[in-house]
């Protein structure tokens, strides 16, 4: 029953706001790679045993509830920034450039939106932001799960023009074995400028 604790929370909003989005992004922390964000419109009727904070799931369990959010949302959206935009503006700015474009990229509207975390992206809607959001509410936590698998299978097929750096491994993540790719081959153009200095000013 402690999954639909997370409908339940969402139940209790749509007393005041009956159609309500979720929206959360994947890829803040990464090396390399563009920021996803993803924004969903669930019934709210559905429950989707399972559905959680994506970080608590493992990947087959994400890739399966991915197809379900997809076929039964009302209106979803998954959405980017890209690295030229994340060295650009920096990463909180181009997080809420992508989450912008996944809440202007749904069919349908809603009366409240609510973010996960703490900022959220300047639209001419009805925002707020919940910090754990993909650990308290449905929607967030679908937007969470799509936003990562999207995320996760862009790094994978990222892996196959540039297998030097073992993609498919890290994700684009600092790990130890990403790090050590980095300082043999240096930095590739999906790779974040910004991200690096530190790495290459210590090597």
């Amino acid at each position: 029953m402690a999954d639909f604790d997370l409908f339940d929370y969402d139940d209790a909003i749509r007393n005041d706001y009956p159609v309500l989005c979720g929206v959360d992004e994947a890829g803040r922390g990464p090396l390399a790679g563009d920021v996803y964000a993803a924004a969903v419109i669930l019934p709210h009727d559905l429950r989707i045993n399972g559905i959680n904070d994506s970080k608590k799931l493992s990947e087959k369990k994400r890739e399966f509830l991915y197809d379900i959010i997809v076929q039964k949302s009302i209106s979803w959206c998954v959405a980017t920034a890209s690295v030229e935009e994340i060295d650009r503006l920096n990463i909180l700015q181009a997080t809420m450039l992508a989450m912008k474009r996944a809440i202007s990229g749904l069919n349908s509207k809603s009366d409240i939106i609510i973010v996960d975390g703490n900022k959220a992206p300047d639209v001419d809607q009805n925002v707020v932001t919940l910090i754990k959001g993909d650990a308290t509410s449905a929607s967030i936590a679908a937007a969470s799960i799509l936003a990562k698998v999207s995320r996760d299978r862009y790094m994978r097929k990222l892996s196959e023009t540039y297998p030097q750096y073992q993609f498919e491994k890290h994700k684009g993540y600092g790990t130890k074995l990403h790090t050590e790719l980095l300082l043999k081959y240096g930095p590739s153009e999906i790779h974040r400028k910004t991200f690096l200095r530190k790495l290459y000013s210590g090597k």
